[in-house]
């Protein structure tokens, strides 16, 4: 089922992400990771961004974000069980998300003793599509969201996480088993009167890279969800945990706020016969209606 988007000139602009920008520049404590080469200014009491789809999919225009593909891309891997860069590139194909080619170099991977291009079995992929059970197994949990929403849509515990704390947790021993521990992804879905709410909440968010493309790709996962369950995908609730600007981004940031938004597009799924959530790639979302600023190259990323 589509979302029910209202007519492009009926939508109104959207400022949660830009106040977001502000409220960190304005409130943010300064802090710098051991592991990493930048400060950032953080903020934990940033407000949900609630996302009415009638208003459009949430893909930001106070810059042009041309690669939200490769961000759909992304969470579609990871619901596969992606773990490996050549993973992403049989599941996706040309629109795979080639960032994480530098995340997973070999120096990257050597510190937790993996080789290069693992993302390792602590991150979102295992979790998604295999998170460890205690008798050895692994259990599907995107799999098993689907059926419970299919036999009993009422139920409060339609929820999946990305966080595998024995193998994502520094312990000072060199046994975390993952390279970038999870970010994103601890996802809750609710029915009420035949409409789909998916909310996200993120442990960590850069939010002048990372969260344009989270929220364009969770967006598409509320689409996709809705589609094989049969609902209505009505919004999508995105939470920040932790919310950053690093110190080399505030000039870009600064930029990205004296824009004013305009009014978000509209991405469907082009493809609407199919009923396994497993057979969605990136080729079979379509964006439209979208006239945002113009790109601003370079913003830096902090490792």
């Amino acid at each position: 089922m589509d979302a029910k988007y209202k007519p492009f000139g009926e939508r109104t602009p959207d400022y949660q992400y830009q106040n977001i920008l502000k409220k960190i520049l304005e409130e943010g404590v300064y802090k710098k990771h051991p592991y990493q080469k930048n400060g950032r200014l953080t903020i934990v009491t940033t407000p949900k961004m609630i996302f009415p789809l009638s208003n459009g999919a949430p893909l930001i225009t106070e810059r042009k974000i041309s690669f939200w593909r490769k961000a759909v891309a992304e969470i579609i891997c990871f619901i596969h069980g992606a773990r490996t860069l050549d993973d992403m590139e049989r599941i996706a194909g040309k629109d795979w998300p080639s960032w994480w080619g530098e995340w997973v170099d070999e120096d990257s991977c050597a510190i937790f003793g993996l080789p290069e291009g693992d993302l390792g079995p602590g991150s979102y992929g295992p979790a998604f599509h295999d998170f460890p059970k205690s008798d050895g197994g692994s259990f599907n949990q995107v799999e098993a969201v689907v059926k419970q929403i299919k036999r009993w849509p009422d139920l409060s515990t339609h929820k999946i996480s990305t966080w595998i704390p024995n193998l994502a947790l520094q312990d000072g021993d060199g046994k975390r088993q993952v390279v970038v521990a999870p970010c994103h992804g601890d996802v809750q879905i609710t029915i009420l009167d035949g409409k789909l709410y998916l909310q996200m909440d993120q442990r960590s968010a850069d939010v002048p890279i990372g969260v344009p493309s989270n929220m364009i790709q969770y967006t598409a996962l509320t689409l996709m969800f809705a589609q094989v369950t049969g609902y209505e995908p009505y919004m999508f609730i995105h939470n920040l945990r932790d919310a950053q600007i690093y110190d080399n981004q505030v000039d870009y940031v600064k930029e990205v706020i004296l824009r004013e938004p305009r009014p978000f597009p509209t991405l469907r799924i082009t493809e609407p016969n199919i009923k396994n959530i497993f057979d969605f790639r990136p080729e079979h979302f379509e964006l439209d209606d979208y006239y945002p600023h113009t790109a601003i190259p370079d913003i830096p990323v902090t490792k």
